[in-house]
């Protein structure tokens, strides 16, 4: 479906991407990951047919930057820096399923899944929404389409607990009729959504391999963490994953999605000496 030949790219002088070859089949939900500065979003630049380079990318058998309109149509993407417009979002959302031959209206619909009200946020400018407004309206418009390919560069970064949970069981929507790439420079944010791991360091794959695929992306878990003793810091930690306590903050019930089970673990970890017990459960 994708394949990436010998590709090179140079900026005044400086290699960034050094002779990468990659192939992606359908299916394949590939981790992109890497340091700052790796040529993970160069390389992306490249498959959305943005920059000149040497070597060779094909989506599809063409050639991204020859036959940008064709490609683009196949390809959801989601960028790690919003981009600064001015039109309003029901103008972005029309003019986006314009472009790709899509239904806005299930492009709405997937944002209002998001946890956004489109009553509310219609009207304004694009570019005077929130971090993570704009990131549920991006996701929106990429999952909205009818693409096969979805390009997500650090998808979920501005995205509360809730809205993550939404992203992900929309992915698992997508898995079996699409490929993914998916960006980060932590690989503990996207583990569980991939089945793949591609590494990058200064501008060389250093890493291509196959990992388990166990995890189910729309899977829940039914959790409980008790602390030794009720702590403020701990209740405004907690306060976004919408736990509740029913003893005055000792015991904390709530739902994890499976793929942030590591990101929440994390969060805990914070708070080691306090911990008492965690319990996590699959839901059925």
């Amino acid at each position: 479906m994708i394949r990436f030949e010998n590709l090179k790219k140079s900026f005044r002088g400086t290699d960034v991407l050094k002779g990468l070859d990659l192939e992606v089949k359908l299916g394949d939900r590939i981790a992109l990951v890497g340091s700052n500065g790796a040529g993970k979003t160069t390389m992306i630049r490249c498959l959305l047919g943005e920059y000149n380079y040497e070597g060779s990318v094909l989506v599809g058998g063409l050639v991204p930057r020859a036959n940008r309109t064709e490609v683009l149509k196949r390809i959801g993407f989601v960028p790690q820096l919003p981009p600064a417009l001015k039109m309003t979002v029901s103008q972005l959302i029309e003019f986006s399923a314009r472009i790709c031959d899509s239904d806005p209206q299930r492009m709405v619909e997937l944002i209002k899944r998001l946890g956004l009200v489109m009553d509310e946020i219609k009207g304004r400018p694009f570019n005077k929404l929130s971090g993570g407004e704009k990131q549920k309206v991006l996701i929106g418009i990429a999952l909205g389409r009818d693409s096969d390919l979805l390009v997500l560069d650090e998808p979920a970064a501005n995205l509360d607990p809730s809205a993550r949970q939404v992203f992900f069981s929309l992915l698992a929507e997508r898995q079996d009729n699409n490929s993914m790439i998916i960006s980060s420079h932590r690989l503990d944010e996207v583990a569980a959504l991939v089945n793949r791991v591609v590494e990058l360091d200064r501008g060389r794959i250093v890493l291509n391999d196959h990992v388990a695929d166990r995890t189910d992306m729309a899977s829940i878990l039914s959790s409980e963490v008790v602390l030794h003793e009720a702590n403020e810091a701990f209740a405004k930690t907690i306060n976004p994953w919408k736990f509740e306590s029913q003893d005055g903050g000792v015991t904390w019930q709530g739902q994890v999605a499976g793929p942030d089970r590591l990101r929440f673990l994390g969060i805990l970890s914070r708070y080691t000496g306090l911990l008492k017990g965690i319990e996590m459960r699959e839901q059925d």
